[in-house]
């Protein structure tokens, strides 16, 4: 093994152009793989942080005006939600893994101390916070089931809300703010990354707490629900709207008074268009890697032509077409596995500086975020470079393994 590999060592040596320059092409191949994948990667988290903190599975239903007449009823007539609704829907609608309403009134005036601000205040049950689980709270709690049973008059606010009220880097949780007039306690601070970070400009207070503050009754302004794992999403969006259309005496053609947003929708076309992308991606990478893998066949063949005779000699002294094979394609696997290994490397390191640069420096670029290269594709380059790198010398190994001794010494 140690004296073929010296061997192979002495070849390469004597052609340090010829080998630098094929081993440059799958260098440059690899290395132009690994920048287009961390590239796309940056880019589908920066669409994906555009969505915020919401989970890619969630529907809304919410209500306008009536824009078809029906059953006698005339046009323009406002469609109001209500919590029997949603009971309905967890009655009546199979596959629904969680579910909760939301009542909302915008610029409510918000007082601690001396300071006051207007924010939107939103009421909603404990299971709201199962709906949207991807909201994180930085400090304290969510709103539980006992906030709700006893009343109590707690809120949990967004992180813009604690800074303007409280300052920077100053624990709301335990301190009383005035909503409405009303004195509560906050019990938690959340940050909502949606809209860019505006919905972290509200607070949250529990639904019944809501509703007594503001006199809202049984009426709500939305509902929102997540379908269970596995289940079609779309068909429970359909299914709930000609609920709620029957329920509202609402005619099924009418778009506007009973309407919905299903998050699947957007994430549906964002997955595909980035599957288009990264097989765009790894079609021109794949493209130029092969490039710099004929180079190495070409090398192959040449050093098969070149070294004619001295294979020859060897099989006529009793070296096996196995050997023979063996060595070549040693050879082709030694300069496809450095000079790739070395371009992964490269590449990968070149994708985390730039990826530490932006976080460093605190930039908020659009639709670009911490580009990156994860284990899996990296194993996969390295597995393609060896394979690829075999493939290359094996047609110039298998011709040289078929190479008569006699034949060879007449070559010249």
């Amino acid at each position: 093994m140690l004296d073929g590999l010296q061997e192979i060592l002495y070849t390469l040596r004597m052609n340090k152009l010829r080998t630098a320059l094929t081993a440059f092409g799958v260098f440059w191949g690899i290395f132009m793989l690994i920048l287009l994948l961390g590239a796309g990667r940056g880019m589908q988290n920066g669409v994906y942080e555009d969505f915020g903190s919401d989970v890619l599975d969630f529907i809304v239903a919410y209500t306008g005006t009536t824009s078809v007449a029906y059953k006698g009823m005339g046009l323009g007539r406002q469609i109001q939600l209500t919590l029997e609704d949603v009971e309905a829907i967890k009655q009546q609608i199979p596959g629904v893994r969680f579910i909760a309403a939301e009542s909302q009134r915008e610029g409510v005036s918000i007082v601690y101390g001396r300071k006051n601000a207007s924010f939107a205040v939103l009421g909603v049950p404990d299971e709201y916070f199962d709906v949207k689980e991807s909201i994180p709270f930085n400090l304290g709690r969510k709103i539980n089931p006992l906030d709700e049973q006893e009343l109590r008059k707690i809120t949990v606010i967004g992180s813009v809300v604690a800074e303007r009220l409280f300052g920077k880097d100053v624990d709301p949780v335990n301190k009383d703010v005035r909503v409405n007039g009303v004195m509560m306690k906050v019990v938690g601070v959340f940050y909502d990354k949606g809209n860019r970070g505006r919905d972290s400009e509200r607070i949250y207070i529990p639904q019944p707490t809501f509703q007594k503050i503001f006199g809202e009754s049984n009426r709500i302004g939305s509902i929102w629900l997540r379908p269970e794992i596995g289940l079609d999403g779309f068909a429970l969006e359909k299914s709930v709207i000609e609920l709620l259309q029957r329920r509202h005496s609402v005619s099924p053609e009418d778009k506007r008074a009973v309407r919905s947003f299903n998050m699947a929708e957007p994430a549906k076309m964002v997955n595909g268009l980035f599957f288009g992308i990264n097989a765009l991606i790894w079609f021109v990478g794949l493209g130029t890697l092969m490039a710099g893998i004929v180079g190495v066949s070409n090398i192959m063949i040449i050093t098969v032509k070149e070294r004619t005779r001295e294979i020859g000699i060897r099989k006529a002294l009793g070296a096996t077409p196995f050997s023979i094979v063996g060595t070549l394609l040693f050879e082709s696997i030694l300069v496809t596995g450095i000079a790739g290994y070395a371009g992964l490397v490269l590449g990968v390191g070149l994708i985390e500086l730039i990826s530490f640069g932006l976080n460093s420096a605190g930039a908020q670029l659009p639709f670009f975020k911490d580009p990156e290269i994860n284990f899996q594709v990296a194993i996969t380059a390295i597995v393609l470079l060896v394979v690829v790198g075999a493939l290359a010398g094996l047609m110039p190994a298998l011709r040289a393994a078929k190479i008569m001794p006699i034949e060879a010494m007449r070559a010249d």
